[in-house]
């Protein structure tokens, strides 16, 4: 590990934590892990603002502190990806708090660069369960695929296709959040700003299950 990490100093837990995933771009790297193992190139893509040093210093950090593992794809070819351990997939309430948190609060900006992953954890965090009916999602955000199952108090995402999906998602991260959270019905944001496929009512239903107010969502 490169550098000295600097710590408060304190007894305190929550300090304690701060000192594991405190630093800037921590929280963020585990985001981008926390739908699966990735190679470096791809959350570096998933987090533009970084640079390779930082990045490369992060996971170090993260490595270090338990939170991330680094395995080989294939043996002596010098192909890495990283993964989150028990402790590292323990974030996602810290995450889902953040969400909902920031999303009441005034000064967000939908218009800069969103991630597919962090889009993907955003309608995790934000989705309204408790009236969720049963779908099958595929959603392409940016060229990467992900499967979003919904039902009655339960929401799924992962990477991957489903051939059988009743509901088909396709645009830029920022033109489906403007779907998924925007005022416009899902006929008119269909018609040039995303691409859709499904029975019409089920994917304005579908739709219906995201906000961006806490309280709407469950």
């Amino acid at each position: 590990m490169t550098g000295i990490r600097r710590s408060y100093e304190e007894g305190c837990i929550a300090a304690h934590a701060l000192d594991l995933i405190g630093d800037r771009w921590a929280l963020l790297v585990v985001r981008e892990l926390m739908l699966g193992p990735r190679r470096f190139g791809a959350i570096r893509a998933g987090l533009p603002g970084v640079s390779a040093n930082i990045l490369t210093r992060r996971l170090e950090e993260l490595e270090a502190a338990g939170l991330v593992l680094r395995e080989a794809l294939r043996e002596g070819a010098g192909f890495q990806s990283y993964r989150l351990t028990e402790a590292g997939m323990g974030l996602w309430p810290v995450i889902r708090a953040l969400c909902r948190w920031g999303a009441a609060m005034p000064g967000h900006d939908p218009s800069l660069f969103i991630s597919p992953v962090s889009l993907m954890l955003s309608l995790r965090a934000m989705c309204a369960r408790g009236r969720a009916g049963p779908h099958e999602a595929v959603m392409i955000a940016a060229g990467e695929s992900f499967v979003i199952r919904t039902a009655p108090g339960a929401f799924r995402v992962e990477r991957g296709e489903a051939a059988g999906a009743g509901l088909r998602f396709a645009g830029s991260t920022n033109a489906l959040a403007a779907t998924l959270y925007g005022p416009m019905p899902l006929a008119q944001c269909a018609a040039g700003l995303i691409g859709f496929e499904g029975d019409p009512a089920q994917g304005q239903a579908f739709v219906d299950l995201f906000s961006l107010r806490p309280e709407a969502a469950g």
